[in-house]
């Protein structure tokens, strides 16, 4: 027992609160107006769990967005996630689909690497029959849907908040007799009754889990992306408060937890650390965020802040981050959009003449960190008429890996000579940058014994 147990209130065991109508929360979603953001004057302390962790949907969620994935790209997608994540399970799960043949393959090939991380989980409707799918597969566990938010219960579901309980937890039960652990996906509930519905809904299932002996888990569900990451925003849209709420009000044990997010509000990836900084363990994402509509949490944007929080990578190979961008690229067919943090083609690359000069003194003026040797991505330079002889210098230097004393200066003759074919060529009303078949073919012609060999 932790020696402050005693200091702690005893948990208030909570009843669902009956509405007759749906509580929409129009003070904060009017629908015809942008959701109003709430404080109540009240701060929540961080947090954090003794463990933080990054769990998949790539291929549950992350196909809901898009053209669905081949098997081989499926398997070769979850092969570089095992070795991104490393022997210690920085990426802990992935979750797939179990309804068709190729869901089922995908999951069974999956399955023949022998992996321990990610472990394969499944995802299943909120209907009986689909648990002998989990069973068929031999997966230890299976996320289900409980929607939580009246929007849902009431306006989708037709039912009240004591029904849906009733049944959901009838379907837990059900669940645990084929399942060793049971995810349930609180659909919803940035815009939920959090005391009225998530409190109780959360406290049963700890009753079921301690009468049982099986866990089970909770992953919060931001499906609007309306979440923030302030301590002081109000329930249902405070992040930290919403973790906190459930850890001590509820009672919910910190590892039962996980955070879903969207990217409706722009805050998917901080949404997603605020969790994790209050007390949620794992933080569920996709591949380059792919997801329904807006998209949920990058997984490369994940493992960057997890090591940023940790201090270290632990056993990440962040190197895998590149490969499996240009493995969208050219197996996938994805076109990423050139700013694309850490994988688009522009994203450590500058044009502003400004930034090159600064760049030839020392990279890490305008490199956010060595990219080179985390990532395999070398700074970069596109010459455009902003660039200047700085940046014709820059790209010179980089196009021959020439370092130190060895760099070509500004001054340099054929420098001035390619910059001034660059200027006239914007002159002319050009509007597009200089690309590299451009640039090495001046470079040829006006630094000949440089550049004969290339």
């Amino acid at each position: 027992m932790s020696k402050f147990a005693l200091l702690r209130p005893p948990i208030e065991k909570c009843g669902v609160e009956h509405v007759e109508e749906p509580d929409l929360l129009r003070d904060v979603f009017p629908y015809t107006d942008v959701p109003r953001l709430m404080f109540d004057g009240k701060t929540v302390p961080m947090d954090p769990p003794d463990e933080i962790y990054i769990s998949c949907t790539t291929f549950r969620d992350g196909q809901q967005a898009r053209p669905p994935y081949t098997v081989k790209q499926i398997v070769d997608l979850y092969d570089m996630m095992h070795h991104l994540g490393g022997p210690n399970g920085v990426i802990r799960q992935c979750e797939f689909f179990l309804y068709t043949d190729k869901d089922r393959e995908a999951v069974e090939k999956c399955l023949e690497k022998g992996y321990k991380y990610p472990e394969v989980t499944g995802w299943i409707r909120a209907v009986k029959a689909d648990f002998q799918l989990v069973k068929a597969m031999g997966l230890r566990e299976t996320g289900i849907l409980t929607s939580s938010s009246d929007y849902h219960t009431f306006l989708k579901l037709g039912k009240n908040r004591e029904d849906a309980l009733k049944d959901y937890l009838d379907l837990v039960y059900t669940a645990l007799e084929t399942c060793d652990v049971i995810r349930c996906h609180f659909e919803d509930i940035t815009r939920a009754d959090i005391h009225g519905f998530i409190v109780p809904f959360a406290q049963r299932l700890a009753e079921a889990e301690q009468e049982i002996g099986k866990p089970i888990r909770i992953r919060l569900c931001d499906t609007m992306g309306y979440g923030v990451p302030f301590p002081e925003a109000a329930l249902p849209r405070g992040v930290p408060k919403l973790v906190h709420t459930l850890v001590h009000e509820a009672g919910v044990k910190k590892e039962r937890l996980e955070w879903h997010g969207h990217n409706d509000f722009h805050k998917v990836l901080v949404n997603a650390l605020a969790a994790w900084l209050y007390g949620c363990p794992a933080a569920n994402g996709t591949l380059l965020g792919w997801g329904e509509r807006t998209g949920n949490p990058p997984i490369e944007g994940l493992i960057i802040e997890y090591i940023a929080l940790m201090g270290h990578p632990n056993g990440v190979d962040t190197t895998v981050i590149t490969e499996i961008a240009d493995y969208f690229r050219k197996e996938v067919g994805v076109e990423i959009p050139p700013n694309y943090p850490f994988v688009g083609r522009a994203f450590n690359v500058t044009m502003a003449g400004i930034h090159a000069d600064g760049v030839i003194k020392n990279e890490e003026i305008y490199n956010i960190f060595d990219t080179a040797k985390v990532l395999k991505r070398p700074l970069g330079v596109n010459v455009t008429d902003k660039s200047g002889v700085a940046g014709v210098a820059f790209w010179v230097n980089h196009t021959l890996g020439l370092e130190g004393d060895a760099r070509i200066d500004k001054r340099d003759p054929g420098v001035q000579s390619i910059c001034e074919w660059v200027m006239a060529q914007y002159k002319e009303g050009r509007n597009t940058s200089i690309s590299h078949e451009e640039m090495l073919a001046q470079a040829k012609l006006h630094m000949p014994d440089r550049f004969k060999d290339l």
